[in-house]
């Protein structure tokens, strides 16, 4: 069939008619370096209208002044038509896939940015090692671990403050008391002091999921400053939710007194001077030790004591009265 070559009347006719269509925004791709390709001249040939060049250039060598369009440049015919546009894009696509098989390589377009914009390499980088993603998977579970198991431990810990052992003198008894002349190891003549006490204290371990390992400092008996007694207390292991009675002997024997005890006295004395009443000081300290969780979580308890009381040699053997009232017991070392 012929080809009929359209006059300017049926061009000035139809041309209020149609619609003016809007370019097709073709998909490209974009070389990398675009540098390397010189610009694409496209020919193309229309019936009865003679040769037109199409001329396409790459607007810049980077992503960002890639061109949204093909611009086309026209040196002869004013009127597109749809067989020049089809021919133009096909040779483009053979000169592309051409520029591809010369091993250029391609640059990958960039997702959700928009129709025009071009991804970066860097995006890659961006992306964790497969190598290094296991590793750093296992050091943040040891680390979530450690932070778990410290954090059990030291609740463990906390809860086991609440459970202080009970500590308490139960009764004191001075079984001897004697004042006498002597001399100390110098030769100083000076009075001598000899006391024997006994102190019974009931200790409780309060803990329900703990045992206590208890220990205490020497049981010192005091007149004025002068230590004239003193009594070690055997070591021993107490159950948990369990309790017992310590007994510690408190003995001093022949005790230099020196200017201190120029007024004291005791039986026999002629008659003369009434039963003696010598006032003394008892201290001392416990130390209860819990290991919970073996050597990692271990508790300590310290319980100091002190008591104030009265020798009365009327009264030897018998318990001391008012012993609960005269004791003071407080927390720490």
């Amino acid at each position: 069939m012929a080809r009929h070559a359209k006059t300017d009347s049926d061009v000035t006719s139809l041309a209020p008619s149609s619609p003016p269509r809007s370019p097709r925004r073709p998909a490209y791709y974009v070389l990398s370096p675009a540098a390397s390709h010189p610009d694409v001249v496209v020919a193309s040939g229309g019936g009865g209208g003679g040769a037109a060049a199409e001329k396409m250039s790459f607007a810049g060598s980077t992503p960002a002044e890639s061109p949204l369009h093909y611009h086309f440049q026209h040196s002869g015919a004013a009127v597109h038509h749809s067989r020049e546009s089809s021919t133009g894009r096909l040779l483009f696509s053979d000169q592309l896939r051409s520029g591809a098989a010369a091993g250029v390589p391609w640059r990958r377009l960039g997702h959700g940015s928009g129709a025009g914009s071009v991804g970066d390499d860097d995006d890659d980088e961006a992306c964790p090692n497969d190598a290094a993603s296991p590793w750093r998977c296992y050091a943040l579970g040891a680390f979530a671990f450690v932070s778990v198991f410290a954090f059990f431990l030291l609740v463990l810990w906390g809860a086991s403050k609440s459970y202080k052992p009970h500590v308490v003198v139960k009764s004191v008894v001075f079984e001897t008391y004697h004042i006498q002349g002597g001399t100390d190891r110098t030769g100083v003549p000076t009075k001598m002091m000899s006391v024997n006490a006994t102190v019974r204290l009931r200790f409780r371990n309060r803990g329900t999921f703990f045992s206590l390992h208890v220990t205490s400092t020497p049981f010192l008996l005091f007149y004025d400053d002068l230590t004239v007694a003193s009594g070690h207390m055997a070591e021993f292991y107490q159950p948990r939710r369990s309790g017992r009675v310590v007994t510690v002997s408190v003995v001093g024997k022949q005790v230099p007194l020196y200017g201190a005890g120029a007024e004291l006295h005791s039986k026999p004395n002629n008659g003369r001077l009434g039963a003696a009443v010598v006032p003394v000081r008892l201290a001392f300290v416990l130390r209860a030790r819990a290991h919970i969780l073996g050597l990692l979580v271990r508790s300590k308890f310290y319980r100091r004591v002190h008591c104030r009381l009265e020798v009365r040699e009327a009264r030897l053997g018998k318990p001391v009265r008012g012993v609960a009232a005269d004791c003071e017991y407080h927390d720490g070392r």
